[in-house]
């Protein structure tokens, strides 16, 4: 699948998300007998996943991105909205072995009591009981070598890897069973930059040979640039602005991704020094106390007192149907 080919729609819708929501009650003050309040932690956000391409999903910590991504696959709890496989709902537990996730700590999210044998089997012995044993062992070391790693590595155990070196059988893991759709939460912020190159590439090419979809949570804009397709912008648990790729980068609509990337550091030291930064005004509110109106309000250089009036939704803008959520932008 090409990137024309996917720009256009033409392909295949794998997940469509319909105003997902994720809450949880939370103990007023910290003490459980204060009674509960709501933390929105996801409040209504729309978007879609076509077969071969990367949505990366960015945005500042808290903002509930982790929280989407662990709620897509059954790990949180939907408290409203819907969640499509292929036009059927839900995703799991039907398309469990389609839809599998790369978790963020990659030592934390391997069996310490497994070798790396057993933990890149687990999925093909879950999924496919009637496969022969050296059937198994074969594709093991097979998806082993295609994430840069060895028979050597079969009878080890996690603790004797590198951070990236056990990222790399979660990605094997995560593969072994011939997934449609990876969602990544994550996978390279705990990692060194050179090795978070290697990481990167390699789900490129893995994507490339195998038609893979991604969902690619992270905070690194230039890591999301390099590896996505479209770019979904998120804060306190809302979509800001979602869109091709280009545009978001190229020009942006909402004064939250123009604030993102003017904190991305350019590499030319001439460039950088010229460079206008456009710096936030105070802190992100609390999830359990959320601004009336528009979120990223309280924080916006371009706020007015609509703001606080209403929720704005996303609106499409462009020729690539870019989805802005600011009032500002709607009535220019």
């Amino acid at each position: 699948m090409n990137a024309t080919s996917i720009a256009s729609g033409e392909a295949t819708t794998l997940l469509s998300v319909e105003q997902l929501k994720v809450q949880f009650g939370v103990p007023r003050g910290g003490y459980p007998w204060s009674g509960k309040t709501t933390l929105r932690a996801v409040d209504g956000v729309s978007f879609n996943v076509r077969r071969g391409e990367t949505i990366g999903l960015v945005g500042e910590s808290g903002c509930g991105k982790s929280t989407l991504a662990r709620a897509i696959i059954g790990l949180a709890p939907v408290a409203s909205g819907s969640v499509r496989w292929l036009g059927n709902e839900t995703v799991l537990p039907n398309a469990r072995r389609d839809v599998q996730m790369i978790f963020q700590d990659p030592l934390a999210s391997l069996d310490p009591r497994m070798t790396i044998e057993q933990i890149v089997a687990e999925p093909l012995l879950t999924h496919g009981k009637d496969i022969a044993r050296a059937d198994v062992q074969r594709r093991v070391l097979t998806m082993l070598e295609r994430v840069g790693l060895n028979a050597q590595h079969l009878r080890r155990y996690p603790h004797e890897f590198s951070g990236g070196q056990c990222q790399r059988v979660g990605i094997a893991r995560a593969l072994i069973g011939e997934p449609q759709l990876v969602i990544c939460d994550e996978p390279v912020s705990a990692l060194d930059v050179s090795i978070q190159a290697q990481i990167v590439n390699l789900l490129r090419d893995l994507q490339r040979e195998l038609s893979l979809s991604l969902l690619f949570v992270a905070h690194d804009l230039a890591v999301v640039k390099a590896i996505s397709h479209r770019v979904l912008v998120m804060y306190l648990g809302r979509v800001m602005e979602f869109g091709d790729k280009r545009d978001v980068y190229g020009t942006p609509r909402h004064p939250y991704t123009r604030a993102l990337l003017s904190a991305v550091p350019v590499p030319d030291p001439a460039i950088e020094r010229a460079r206008r930064h456009l710096l936030l005004r105070g802190e992100i509110a609390s999830p359990l106390s959320p601004p009336s109106g528009c979120a990223f309000r309280t924080r916006c250089p371009d706020a007015i007192d609509a703001c606080a009036a209403q929720i704005p939704q996303p609106v499409t803008h462009g020729a690539n149907s870019t989805r802005v959520a600011c009032i500002r932008v709607s009535n220019d």
